[in-house]
This record gives C-alpha cells, structure tokens and sequence, in this order.
C-alpha cells in the first residue's frame, strides 16, 4: 500500500484475523514511525527485505541564512510539488535537518525538485544512512494528559476532540493496553505508556509522555 494512517492501520488491525494466513509487516522506517506501509509477504520470506519507500534527507544549502523549519512547512513544500498526501511518511526534524520517508517512485523527482523551503533553500538527497536518524522529542509526564482532570477530560471526549490511534474516541471508558498514540484538539498530542501498578485508591499507575 501507500502510507496509510494509524486510523487506517488500526482497521487492517481489526479486519486482519478474518484474511487469509499470508505474512503481512507493517513499515515506517524506524520503530516510532507512525505512517507505515502494509506489506504481504512471499511465503518464503520472514521479513521485509526491501520496502518501498526511501528515506529523504534535508538540509540547508546555507545554514547562516536558514529560517526556522516546522514540519507543517516540509510538508507543505513537498505536496506543493504535487505530491499526495498518501506518498509521504513521517517526517522527523532535528538541527535543522529533517529527514522525510516517501514512497519511492516518488523519490528521484523529489530529490531533483525540492530546492525550497519556504523562504530557505535546501539540498535533498536520497539516504540510505539512517544512523542520523533522530527519535522523534518526547517528555515524561506522570500528571492527565495536558493536565486536564477527569470532569474535562470527559468532556473533551464527548466533544469528539480526543483520536486514538488517528480514529476519534466517545467512549470516555476505553481502556488503553499502551503505546497508543493520544491526539487532543488544542492540547497537544501523547504516546500512552504501559500500564503499572494499582495504587491505595485501586487506581492504575501509567506512565504518558508528551510529543515536544
């Protein structure tokens, strides 16, 4: 496939067990990658040699001269040369680099085509290289997401403000087994850690960290 949501991985997900027994890998790149691309396996073969998307690197062409880049801005520039939304993964930031997977019959006319960058001009190149590869930023928080009590909590939920792996959530009593991915409108958005230990008050510990 193309790159597809967490919202749409999570129907694959939940329509897989009634397909037929074919290997299939869900691939972003690196472990935190949110889009990912669904791959069905030969039955020869135990993982995914080569996926079909590469890994763009971006870097200014003169950093003394570079504005300050947001990932709202990347992708802005690589749509506007008339890629669809589907053909581009996630796209990680650091140091004023950024490195962006796409899908790789995509990835020649990128490399040669994405020159500007708002008002920045950059070099692109196709990598192989993911050694550079930044996490994407996370701070741990033991406090409610965003620091919201119960009573607003459930109220940003039945206001429809709340996805859960990209797919809006009403039901304020979901339970989450961990590694979900918290989206609040306005609030900012958050992975759910594992879940730990009952506390005095027969609570559940967790542990929730925040996207920078």
């Amino acid at each position: 496939t193309d790159f597809l949501t967490l919202a749409e991985q999570t129907v694959f997900q939940n329509m897989s067990a009634t397909l037929p027994p074919v290997k299939f890998v869900l691939s972003g790149g690196f472990p935190m990658s949110e889009r990912k691309v669904l791959c069905f396996l030969a039955s020869y073969e135990e993982e995914l040699y080569a996926p079909p998307f590469v890994c763009l690197k971006i870097v200014p062409a003169n950093r003394r001269f570079a504005e300050k880049l947001t990932h709202r801005d990347y992708l802005g520039a690589i749509m506007n040369l008339g890629i669809e939304r589907a053909m581009i993964g996630d796209i990680v930031l650091q140091d004023g680099n950024a490195w962006a997977f796409v899908m790789e019959k995509m990835s020649r006319y990128l490399a040669e085509n994405l020159t500007m960058i708002r008002h920045t001009s950059v070099v692109t190149e196709i990598t192989a290289d993911f050694s550079e590869l930044p996490e994407p930023e996370m701070e741990e928080i033991s406090a409610l997401c965003g620091g919201l009590s119960r009573t607003r909590a459930a109220s940003y939920i039945e206001d429809e403000k709340v996805s859960v792996n990209g797919a809006v959530c009403t039901n304020v009593s979901l339970n989450l087994r961990g590694g979900e991915i918290l989206s609040i409108r306005g609030i900012g958005k958050f992975r759910f850690g594992e879940p730990g230990n009952l506390t005095k008050k027969g609570r559940t510990s967790v542990m929730v960290y925040r996207y920078k």
